[in-house]
């Protein structure tokens, strides 16, 4: 179905509700104002942009960390892993503060839990204070992206979030590598403090328009779902977990699905409403996206491993080498999310995936530093313009209240991979 939207400018909004779900179910009507009408399409970019920052970043100073604290670098790679679950378990817990206390109240702990984390990592002398602040760290930007997200109603808007997110991370290794020579490793892992300088402007142009109070009035999600909260946490957390303790993690990540699942079936309008999740087009949205994303970030690490095995070069040429391909896998997204509406959404799909097939096997193949580096631009065209194309479709598959779920859901999806990703390289006898 063509969308409305895709002849408008990107901060322009459509002028009528849309109808979401399947064919025949319209969404209730709900007020005209949108919290997302008075902010700007360009301020959204710098708040959600510093989360890929947080997973690429350290991706060269890796050994620098583990050299101070005396440790080694797979132990360090569970800082990696930490951020991972932070961005994971944060974007579902964003949307549901989003859902329940709004959106200046999402800007406000997202950055507080910004700030506290980075100033952990600044000042932490031992690993397990590292990993904690880490996880504060990503917790935090995973919400300041999923407000941006939110915010972003059309596909244009949507595309340029996504697009901020690529073009920011396809910088990361390099801006990483160039913080750890000039100041510190500390510098380089603290990277997302960089989207607290647009959340003041965010926050003084959101209107929390009747929407919300709408929602809290209409649904009986407005009681906080404290159980489902914590039952998706846990799921995250032993998913996360799965590539360090297979077996172990395997088991509990049942577990808690099982129980979530019981748990949709007592209260469908919780923490994880049963609305989303049931939906095919949702779940064939969230699934390809989940994919791209572990061949992505699995690949910044795994690039930047072999080049440094095979080149011998240094970590900053190493890192000025990969912004290339991150860097036009970021700025073709947004073209490639906006043609989506023109062109429909299957040969899009199917390019992607395609895409995303080839680039860990140009990889494994080998051949020198332009192979590996084309493979690393091929998977960053194919996961960022996923990220965008999917979360479109995952956002117009369920009705309008259940939108900041849909996203939230969506994102941990995402997210999940990029956790994923790098923790499989690592496992990896040539990693």
């Amino acid at each position: 179905m063509r969308d409305s939207t895709a002849t408008q400018d990107p901060g322009q909004l459509p002028a009528a509700p849309e109808t979401h779900g399947s064919a025949g179910e319209a969404t209730a009507a709900a007020p005209p104002a949108h919290p997302s009408r008075s902010v700007p399409a360009l301020w959204l970019a710098p708040i959600a942009a510093p989360l890929s920052m947080g997973i690429a970043g350290p991706s060269l100073v890796l050994d620098a960390v583990a050299r101070d604290l005396d440790t080694s670098v797979a132990a360090v790679t569970w800082s990696v892993t930490a951020f991972g679950w932070g961005a994971s378990v944060g974007t579902p817990l964003a949307a549901g503060l989003l859902r329940y206390r709004g959106t200046r109240a999402a800007l406000t702990v997202s950055a507080l839990l910004v700030a506290a984390g980075a100033s952990l990592v600044m000042s932490a002398p031992v690993l397990p204070a590292l990993i904690v602040g880490s996880a504060s760290q990503a917790l935090g930007a995973a919400g300041l992206t999923t407000v941006a997200l939110q915010l972003a109603r059309s596909p244009r808007r949507m595309g340029l979030v996504t697009a901020s997110l690529a073009v920011t991370g396809s910088t990361a290794p390099l801006v990483g590598s160039l913080a750890g020579d000039l100041l510190s490793w500390r510098a380089a892992l603290t990277l997302p403090l960089i989207g607290l300088l647009g959340v003041p402007a965010v926050r003084r142009r959101v209107t929390e328009g009747p929407a919300t109070e709408h929602a809290a009035q209409t649904e009986e999600a407005d009681r906080f779902d404290l159980t489902g909260a914590l039952l998706l946490t846990a799921l995250a957390t032993a998913l996360v977990m799965i590539p360090h303790r297979p077996a172990v993690a395997a088991v509990f990540a049942v577990i808690a699905l099982v129980a979530l699942a019981l748990r949709l079936r007592a209260r469908p309008r919780g923490f994880v409403p049963a609305d989303v999740v049931r939906r095919p087009a949702f779940l064939l949205a969230a699934l390809p996206a989940f994919v791209l994303a572990v061949v992505n970030f699995g690949l910044v690490y795994a690039v930047s491993g072999r080049l440094a095995d095979d080149t011998g070069w240094s970590s900053g040429a190493i890192g000025a080498a990969m912004v290339w391909p991150m860097l036009l896998g970021g700025a073709l997204s947004w073209f490639v999310v906006a043609a989506s509406v023109r062109t429909g959404h299957r040969p899009i799909v199917l390019a992607l995936l395609a895409l995303g097939a080839t680039a860990p096997v140009v990889t494994w193949l080998g051949g020198g530093a332009a192979l590996l580096l084309g493979a690393q631009a091929l998977s960053s065209v194919a996961a960022s313009s996923g990220q965008g194309v999917f979360s479109v479709r995952a956002a117009d598959a369920v009705p309008e209240r259940e939108r900041p779920a849909a996203i939230g859901l969506f994102t941990l999806c995402y997210l999940l991979g990029a956790a994923f990703g790098p923790a499989l390289v690592t496992l990896l006898p040539t990693a």
